[in-house]
């Protein structure tokens, strides 16, 4: 057990091995409730959540989800958030546990300074989220519930019941395989953790900690706050255009398009080791013998048996198919520039 965002977290269970190849090959749960709950609601709910958010939210259907960044006016990340439109008056984001208190209140400052009809809530404590993550995600959680989970796409949801409990069932999810996300009370999550690992229990089941949860993320290359992203880094930087809509107003516009005009002089990209050695989180790397970068985040990869690690280099020198060093214990070790993700379940 170990500190994260103020919550004891489980690093893991069986092992963080044993826990990744479970969900890659078959299913695994995670206790995800120390992540945070903002809601916004109210006549004018989809003007601030448009606003504060980078993505397309015009877009969005009543059940659908969205990949976005809460950004400061400089460009740099408050958080990356999942957001949730429920109706049209109503969006239920999913935030970073470490960061919830700071995204409540940005947002909410957001609201105050533009005057928006809505209302900013902070429902945190109402939620318990339990995360099903692997192929046989969808076999394990239909027995808990009558919605139909083949109506639930990709990055939708419906809210109905799970063991006879009000929750809102996720299609979304952090490892890069088929997941669900069940947001129900607290006082019911104790009870859904058992009935989950029992109805899972012929399917090979297992409970997963903090540890696989990364290394799954890596090899799906997702990006982590504090590593990946954060208050100094751009979303261009950072690889993520694809989630910004350029064609509206949101805070940290004018920096995004200046960086996406003149070109970021950092990239964000996957290296893959070829040399004997594990690029950890915030090692060095050097390119023609000279400091360029450094390791975000890096661990072995379980599923592809190599070593891999996403980092910061100079945009010239992120192109795939360069060799780099890696510095590990003052020596130079040889690594390859390679696109993420380094892994992509079949469909």
């Amino acid at each position: 057990m170990v500190d994260f965002g103020g919550w004891d977290m489980p690093v893991q269970y069986a092992g963080i091995i044993e826990e990744h190849h479970a969900v890659r090959r078959g299913v695994g749960l995670f206790d995800v409730s120390h992540m945070g709950e903002v809601e916004v609601t109210g006549r004018q709910a989809f003007d601030l959540v448009n606003y504060a958010a980078t993505s397309a939210v015009s877009k969005m259907a009543e059940g659908q989800a969205q990949y976005a960044g809460l950004l400061y006016e400089h460009g740099g990340f408050v958080d990356d958030i999942l957001i949730y439109k429920v109706s049209p008056e109503h969006y239920f984001l999913c935030v970073n546990a470490s960061n919830q208190d700071k995204d409540f209140e940005h947002i909410a400052a957001l609201q105050q300074k533009l005057g928006f009809d809505c209302r900013v809530e902070f429902t945190s404590p109402r939620y318990a989220q339990l995360a099903v993550q692997g192929p046989l995600a969808a076999a394990v959680v239909q027995q808990l519930t009558r919605v139909d989970l083949k109506g639930i796409r990709y990055y939708r949801f419906a809210d109905g019941e799970v063991m006879g409990v009000a929750a809102r069932i996720a299609r979304t999810g952090y490892t890069g395989e088929d997941c669900f996300e069940l947001f129900v009370a607290p006082e019911h999550a104790c009870a859904l953790w058992a009935k989950v690992l029992e109805a899972g229990a012929a399917h090979g089941i297992k409970p997963c900690g903090l540890g696989a949860r990364n290394t799954l993320r890596l090899e799906a290359g997702m990006a982590l706050y504090g590593h990946e992203i954060g208050p100094d880094i751009n979303p261009v930087e950072a690889g993520l255009l694809r989630n910004i809509d350029l064609n509206k107003e949101f805070n940290g516009r004018a920096a995004v398009v200046k960086c996406a005009e003149t070109g970021p002089s950092r990239k964000l990209c996957g290296i893959e080791m070829t040399g004997r050695g594990i690029a950890r989180d915030g090692y060095e790397i050097h390119v023609d013998g000279a400091p360029a970068g450094w390791v975000t985040s890096g661990s072995p990869s379980p599923t592809l048996n190599k070593n891999i690690a996403l980092c910061y280099l100079p945009a010239e020198a992120a192109a795939p198919g360069r060799t780099v060093q890696v510095i590990i214990r003052g020596q130079p070790v040889d690594a390859v520039t390679v696109n993420p993700p380094f892994y992509k379940r079949a469909k």
